[in-house]
């Protein structure tokens, strides 16, 4: 009996080291995910412009705060960048961290970005900060964010 009861004891240290072994893969291949949006995100707004990338990338009920106001969806959220976008300027940023959930359907990210414009005497200005993104996985499996 002690013999049965130790090689069950074994089997179940062996399976549940096996789950988590598989939970830690899943997670780290989630992350990779974000990162690779969060970079193409990045690299749309770089080639297209703001207004296509945010619109490209945001959720149905996607928002973003400006001026004191939430705006929803990516239509909205893509004509928000359309009227308020001035020759010169450009958004680049990068995520420093990326959590995701364990059920992988969400996740969030920060990191630095920089906002540089051209004043009316053709000089450069930066600013300088840290965004905050959430994620959501969508139906299709892609992510796009409900918040940034």
């Amino acid at each position: 009996m002690k013999k049965i009861v130790a090689f069950l004891f074994c089997v179940l240290l062996f399976l549940s080291n096996c789950k988590e072994r598989t939970a830690t893969h899943e997670m780290e291949k989630w992350k990779s995910e974000i990162k690779a949006v969060e970079q193409e995100f990045n690299d749309l707004a770089q080639e297209k412009g703001l207004a296509v990338a945010f619109e490209k990338f945001a959720a149905p009920t996607g928002v973003i705060r400006k001026g004191g106001k939430v705006i929803q969806g990516p239509k909205a959220i893509g004509d928000w960048y359309r009227n308020d976008s001035r020759p010169g300027e450009t958004l680049t940023w990068q995520p420093d961290f990326i959590d995701v959930s364990s059920s992988g359907d969400m996740a969030y990210t920060y990191g630095g970005y920089v906002f540089t414009t051209v004043d009316s005497n053709g000089t450069k200005k930066e600013n300088t900060g840290t965004f905050h993104t959430v994620w959501k996985r969508q139906p299709d499996g892609s992510w796009k964010f409900v918040w940034d």
